[in-house]
């Protein structure tokens, strides 16, 4: 059996649980991918790419004969959604990388303006793909596969543009995402979801503190104190 093979069959039975290793390990390299942001890395991009393609096998559970039959459009769009965006983002932090900070982008704040349009955007977006994920036959609450679609593509443009508040909409996401999770059966990801929440509230503050000693700089500098 080649490497494909295996990654494709593996599986881990716990009790009368069966969780593809595919989960497990694409949600792993969820995990590093947001360590990576969370210190400004370029590497953050490629390996969430990977991970996003390994679970969009897993979340198209029909498509790809898996043992769980649930298929969540919302959890398997994102992932193509996630490819897409990641690659614009790799390409935003190459071309900001700063040498001086020694990190691929500046955090700052989206401001008033911003973050009202992507209240709005959170909201709409849920709104306007819960009918057409339950036309699809996405799993019950629809609503919720749609509110995790939109927050993750709203969260994951946020990040490439450096934003702070990226962070507060992935546990928005998270919120919504473990019971979902659960609920659909996917329990690899349910748990790994509740250590992405740590890791969101967590990568808020260090980015928060990042800006303030940037500012804090700043001022030194414009009045020459060092």
């Amino acid at each position: 059996m080649n490497p494909i093979e295996w990654l494709f069959d593996a599986q881990l039975h716990i009790g009368t649980q069966t969780i593809l290793w595919r989960e497990i390990i694409g949600n792993l390299f969820g995990i590093l991918s947001a360590v990576g942001g969370m210190r400004r890395k370029i590497w953050a991009w490629p390996i969430g790419i990977a991970g996003n393609a390994l679970l969009f096998t897993v979340f198209m559970g029909v498509l790809f004969s898996t043992p769980n039959p649930v298929n969540l459009l919302g959890q398997a769009g994102r992932q193509v959604m996630f490819i897409i965006v990641s690659i614009y983002g790799w390409i935003q932090w190459s071309r900001s990388r700063n040498s001086t900070v020694h990190a691929a982008v500046v955090p700052h704040w989206a401001g008033n303006r911003t973050r009202i349009l992507l209240g709005l955007g959170l909201v709409a977006g849920t709104l306007v793909l819960t009918p057409i994920f339950r036309a699809l036959g996405s799993f019950e609450p629809v609503w919720a596969d749609a509110w995790i679609f939109t927050g993750s593509l709203l969260a994951t443009y946020g990040m490439a543009k450096g934003w702070t508040e990226f962070w507060l909409i992935w546990v928005a996401v998270d919120i919504v995402g473990v019971p979902l999770l659960v609920s659909a059966g996917y329990y690899a990801s349910a748990i790994l979801y509740v250590f992405y929440g740590a890791f969101t509230i967590t990568g808020f503050f260090i980015w928060m503190r990042v800006q303030r000693r940037r500012r804090d700089f700043v001022e030194r500098e414009l009045t020459g104190t060092v």
